[in-house]
């Protein structure tokens, strides 16, 4: 397999008034990261060379502008030019201008994406409000994502203390009793399993369910969802062979740690999934899984009431860059042993292989 140093990885600016650009300026001001893999950055020259200037004393930040990914060199930062003009840059306020630049660096990354100029992409936050004002569409970046490339996502917040993915992602409050389904529920373990098996290296994941209500429902004295849909979802995952556990209430669950006992959690929602996720985890990475391409963020919005002051911390942008690397590298490498399990397995054993357990290990007839 090739090394890590031939991964393209596409990182888009997200929204020029919030901390996007300050926290990649931060993290690849650092030159090791160059060392580790090809950066893209899509955005503004004249964003990150307003930025650039918050680093403190003795951080330098250098780019080379390039007409497309294809031009990237490694070792170096490379900026696609994404940007309309002499747009106006405005720290913490949410403009028009700001959805729109942040939308045209998103479509021309997703772009080279498909087009496999860069492997991977990182995505620094948008705000979903004025994006719309752009034509975007969505009410978010998994959905774009989704829209671009088919399949149907997962979204699971990763750091090294735990695993959260949603049953259902963005949606209202008051829609999600609706939206929840034992089929629904099966779904997302069995798209939680393979996750963690191909983009983790995981062998036999262990996950947990969350129940809907408090108290996981009590017997169905308050709300009966755990009883009727949660349950039953959790038996027939595991009769596909999911090791699925649950449900539990959610306040005891995190509270207790029993978090730590799973590879990975399964949350009915939103805020049920990401309030105890981001109180426990430092550096958190947000995943889109289940998607043919990889696809990472930080764990934070657009802070716009950070933005422009030079405290933003780019712990979570770095870990998802590190993310999206691993992921890619963790799934070449599932393809390439799963391609053909026996005559891999015999060639590292350096055994003999006959030609009837080569016709028979690719599929032919005797």
């Amino acid at each position: 397999m090739a090394d890590n140093k031939m991964i393209r990885v596409g990182i888009t600016q997200g929204d020029i008034n919030g901390i996007g650009p300050e926290v990649i300026i931060k993290a690849l001001a650092d030159p090791r990261m160059s060392e580790l893999f090809v950066p893209v950055v899509y955005g503004s020259s004249k964003v990150f060379s307003y930025y650039r200037k918050g680093l403190s004393e003795g951080e330098t930040f250098s780019y080379q502008i390039v007409s497309g990914a294809r031009e990237a060199r490694p070792k170096r930062v490379n900026l696609v030019e994404t940007g309309t003009g002499e747009v106006r840059i405005e720290p913490g306020t949410a403009t028009r201008e700001g959805g729109i630049e942040a939308v045209n660096a998103l479509r021309r990354a997703a772009d080279d994406l498909a087009a496999g100029d860069i492997d991977v992409v990182v995505t620094a936050p948008i705000n979903k409000e004025n994006v719309q004002e752009a034509g975007f569409g969505f009410t978010g970046h998994t959905e774009f994502f989704a829209d671009r490339f088919g399949g149907e996502p997962l979204m699971v917040m990763c750091s090294e203390r735990m695993k959260v993915g949603l049953a259902t992602i963005h949606v209202p409050l008051a829609q999600v009793s609706g939206m929840l389904s034992p089929e629904l529920i099966v779904q997302r373990l069995e798209q939680l399993k393979r996750m963690l098996v191909t983009d983790f290296r995981i062998v036999e994941p262990r996950i947990a369910v969350l129940g809907l209500n408090p108290h996981a429902g009590d017997g169905g004295l308050i709300g009966g969802e755990e009883e009727t849909v949660v349950r039953p979802a959790v038996a027939e995952a595991v009769r596909r062979g999911v090791l699925a556990f649950g449900p539990f209430a959610a306040d005891g669950f995190f509270a207790s740690g029993g978090y730590a006992r799973y590879d990975a959690v399964l949350a009915m929602y939103h805020d049920q999934g990401l309030i105890p996720f981001k109180s426990l985890s430092t550096g958190g990475v947000n995943f889109t899984a289940s998607l043919p391409v990889v696809r990472t963020s930080p764990d934070h919005g657009v802070a716009y009431d950070i933005a422009g002051r030079g405290v933003a911390d780019e712990t979570s942008l770095r870990d998802a860059l590190y993310a999206a690397t691993d992921i890619f590298r963790n799934r070449r490498w599932y393809a390439e042993i799963s391609a053909n399990p026996l005559k891999h397995y015999e060639r590292e054993r350096g055994a003999d292989v006959s030609v009837k357990d080569l016709k028979l290990s690719e599929g032919h007839e005797e």
